[in-house]
Order: structure tokens, then sequence, then C-alpha cells
């Protein structure tokens, strides 16, 4: 089993750790760190020694920091350092969040959602007709494109057909891009992944070792990643419009200047507080019940359950 995985499975068990080990690696200054350092933290945390149930004590404050590093940087499935921008702390990047109203800045949204996805999914999915990767960047331009035009559509039906009027503008503008985004976020992250479900994804043990690959597994995989990733964008785009009108209300901002940037403000805490919340909904090392699984791996194993990388 990967160090990555085997870590979480030691030290995420519960929603409480795994939140306060996702705020550690959301860290920013951890995108600084370069390739040698990286690859020099990766080996040190695989060498380490450590068996998946093991507590740690003595090098606690370094394992974590090994960790962290790792888990930021490194995929868990291809032991490939991930480009910069897509890397966990990376997500936080507000200018592609801030606006969401053009098709341009939709299309750049889903483009940026969809490369995440692709490079932080699980990387176990093989096919012998076809290359994975370049099915998956095919899935993705097409749902990318198909998000951007959904997102776009209300606005654009209401500029068309110039419906001016307050209800339709608190409709349009406040009430529909937080649903139509998470819907199409989760949208983009199915698609990607869809060759996760059609082809399966490995199952361990708890040693480690590989037992098999499982559909099923897959399916469970992507399914957790959308769910946490609608949540995550949907909470994001819905709440600060809410907290806003208490700030309006209140008159606590005086100018549409200080309006404004209270506003960016809002929106970047938000997301700063929902993405570790939405990343800990479901364990990164990822569990499912033997008797959930196909037939030939039950008669693999004995083990009552198994384990898979769920991929971000």
């Amino acid at each position: 089993m990967d160090a990555n995985l085997r870590f979480w499975r030691a030290e995420g068990q519960s929603f409480f750790q795994r939140f306060l080990l996702w705020a550690d690696v959301l860290d920013p200054l951890l995108l600084l760190k370069s390739s040698d350092e990286i690859r020099r933290s990766r080996l040190l945390l695989q060498n380490s020694g450590k068996a998946p149930s093991e507590p740690i004590q003595n090098d606690q404050v370094v394992s974590f920091a090994f960790f962290f590093s790792s888990k930021s940087s490194v995929h868990p499935d291809t032991d490939k350092i991930i480009p910069v921008m897509f890397r966990p702390p990376g997500n936080l990047n507000p200018k592609f969040i801030v606006t969401y109203n053009l098709l341009f800045l939709q299309f750049t949204f889903h483009m940026y959602n969809t490369a995440f996805t692709l490079l932080n999914g699980n990387g176990t999915t093989k096919a012998e007709e076809y290359s994975v990767q370049e099915k998956q960047i095919y899935y993705g331009l097409g749902a990318i494109s198909y998000a951007a035009c959904i997102g776009a559509l209300p606005l654009v039906f209401m500029n068309r057909y110039t419906l001016k009027s307050p209800l339709t503008q608190l409709v349009v503008r406040k009430v529909l891009p937080a649903p139509i985004l998470g819907l199409m976020s989760a949208f983009t992250v199915a698609v990607v992944r869809s060759p996760e479900f059609e082809n399966g994804i490995e199952v361990m043990d708890r040693n480690g070792k590989v037992v098999g690959v499982s559909q099923k597994a897959g399916e469970k995989a992507v399914r957790e990643t959308a769910l946490s990733r609608a949540i995550l964008f949907g909470t994001t785009f819905f709440l600060p419009p809410v907290l806003m009108y208490f700030v309006e209300r209140a008159k606590l901002a005086k100018t549409p200047r200080v309006l404004a940037t209270v506003r960016t403000l809002v929106i970047l805490s938000v997301l700063a507080g929902m993405l570790p919340i939405s990343l800990s909904m479901f364990p990164q090392c990822g569990e499912i019940k033997r008797a959930d699984l196909e037939p030939e791996i039950l008669s693999s194993t004995e083990e009552t359950e198994l384990f898979y990388n769920r991929g971000i």
C-alpha cells in the first residue's frame, strides 16, 4: 500500500482527524517545495517502516511533515509529482471563482476543475483496447463544454428575452448559480473519472496487497468524490450571498468599493473553510466490504474489508 494511503488509514479514521490533516495539507506554502524536497520527503515517508495500524509517537512531527509534503504533491497511484497548479493547495486559487456570469469564465472554471480531477483521481484503472487517460481527456472536454453552457444558460436566456423583473433577477443571479455549479462540478467529476467504474480500480487488503480490480469500488470512489465536489462548490456559492445580505442589511460596508472587497473576502473565506470540510467527508483511503465486491474478488481473499485510493 502506498505510503500516503497507509498514513491516511492510520491517522484519518474520523472526520475531525481528516479535517485537521487536510487543513495542514492545504497549506499554500507547500506549493513552494522543490521537486528534490518532495522526492526526499516521499522517500523518507516510504522508508519510515510504519505499519498501517501502528501509532506515530517519537517521530510524530517529522512523519507528519513528510506526509504533508508528499500528500500535497505526489499522486499515490502513479508516484508522479502533480503540477503545482493542480495540487490540493492550488485549489484555493481565487482567480477562477470570483465571477461566474460569463460563458468564458464558466468554461475556465470547469476546465480547471476537470484538470484537477484528472490529475488527482485513482490512477490504477487499466484498459487493453485504449488509453484510459486519452479517453478521460476527450470525455473531460465534452463535460467542460456542456457544464459551461448549462452554467451560463440562465443568464443568457434572461438577457436574450430581456427578463428584468426583480423576481427573475433574484432567481437567475442569486438562487440558480449555486445548485447549477454544484451539480455541474459533480457531473464533470463523474464523466472524467467514468473509466474507474467502467473498468474498475485496484482494491487491497490490510497489508497493502492488491487482491483484484473492482468496478463497484470504482463506482463508490467516483460517487463519493462527486458528492464532495458538489457540496464544496454548491456551498461556496450559496453561503456568500446569504452572508452578504446580512452585511448589507447591517450597513457594515459604507461604499461600493468596500462592499466589493468584503464580498471577495467572504467568498475566499467560505472556500477556505469548505475545501478541507468537503475533502474530509469521506476517507481518502476508502473502505469497502468484501460482501459488496464482485464474485471473483470474493474467492481470492478472506478479508472482510478491502481498501482503495478514493482520489480527490
